[in-house]
């Protein structure tokens, strides 16, 4: 080797590295408690009914902000507690179930409305929610809950590490958050801290 050349650095990933895994890098969800103060202070906005109820929906679904915001109302069946999630980016629609709670809220949502519009989530002028307001409303409510920044896919990512904390098993949470390839969904079920319960014993 020459005396003026430097020797070659080995080809190791840094923490910045873009193919990181993110998980690795930083946590990208939220844990029960403040997906709890979250959708508590989405209540406390000027449209709380809503905001309220399209948080709680992103996080139960595992929602895109453009799968929330082109929902329609005509793919919720209150009768069956059902609804049917159009996955976009090549994933796996699916009907989901719609619990208790979340059956309530949509009837609270709904009685506001004096519209016959398709869109199930509005703004104030009538019109489908774009991405920017869905941004807007999840900043305000996770500065309410004193929560730091929150974007809207870690209600995606929340609702995976869920799933993944309460033991269910990657095809089932890979087909409920329309994935078509598993490598997608593997993340939450290697960090989910339920898995590591008993290493140590009692």
């Amino acid at each position: 080797m020459s005396a003026n050349r430097l020797p070659e650095r080995p080809n190791v990933k840094s923490r910045s590295d873009p193919a990181t895994d993110a998980h690795e890098r930083r946590r990208n969800f939220l844990n029960g408690a403040e997906i709890t103060a979250l959708l508590d202070a989405a209540k406390a906005g000027r449209h709380g009914v809503r905001d309220h109820l399209i948080l709680l929906m992103m996080y139960r679904h595992g929602l895109r902000v453009s799968e929330a915001i082109g929902m329609r109302r005509d793919e919720i069946d209150l009768d069956r507690a059902c609804l049917w999630v159009r996955r976009l980016k090549n994933g796996l629609s699916v009907e989901q179930p719609v619990t208790g709670d979340e059956v309530r809220a949509i009837r609270r949502y709904l009685a506001t409305r004096r519209d016959a519009l398709p869109w199930l989530f509005l703004s104030e002028r009538g019109q489908p929610l774009t991405r920017q307001s869905v941004n807007y409303l999840i900043a305000a409510a996770a500065a309410r809950a004193g929560l730091p920044r929150v974007h809207p896919h870690m209600l995606r990512h929340s609702c995976g590490f869920a799933l993944a904390d309460r033991g269910h098993d990657l095809r089932l949470i890979q087909d409920y958050l329309g994935h078509r390839d598993p490598k997608h969904t593997v993340h939450y079920t290697r960090i989910a801290g339920s898995r590591f319960e008993g290493l140590w014993g009692r």
